[in-house]
């Protein structure tokens, strides 16, 4: 015997099958990211790459609380504000991109992000369609 009394093997059942479940849509997300709520598709994928002008990053899913800017963002005019609206950029890590700038001066190429505590490369190529090179004089 099992020790459980009926009761509770039909509240195990019900558990397992939970898990079972949970566990497959997290598998089917796996295999199928383009499909999964919440996330966008690549932006290469979208729109032909100008050689003259960059591709307009993609459109930001229906449910999303925040949306992406319509333009790329300079990194060195971008205030708190502008940064949390990224994909993957919260308030903190956007206050430390400005405090970044602010004690290191401004930003000479996108890929300096790297330089930033809680980005890494995976996170900057994200971000790369949104946001603009530095324009340095």
């Amino acid at each position: 015997m099992s020790g459980l009394t009926p009761a509770e093997r039909r509240g195990a059942r019900v558990l397992a099958i939970v898990l079972a479940i949970g566990t497959l849509t997290d598998l089917w997300r796996a295999r199928r990211p383009e499909l999964a709520p919440g996330l966008s598709p690549e932006p290469a994928a979208t729109a032909p790459a100008a050689p003259a002008a960059p591709a307009a990053p993609p459109a930001p899913p229906a449910s999303s609380r925040k949306a992406p800017p319509a333009v790329p963002l300079d990194l060195d005019s971008a205030s708190v504000a502008d940064l949390d609206r990224l994909p993957g950029i919260g308030p903190v890590l956007a206050a430390r991109i400005v405090e970044h700038r602010r004690a290191h001066g401004r930003f000479r190429h996108v890929d300096e992000l790297l330089s930033v505590p809680g980005i890494g490369p995976r996170l900057l190529e994200r971000l790369r369609p949104w946001l603009r090179e530095p324009v340095n004089p």
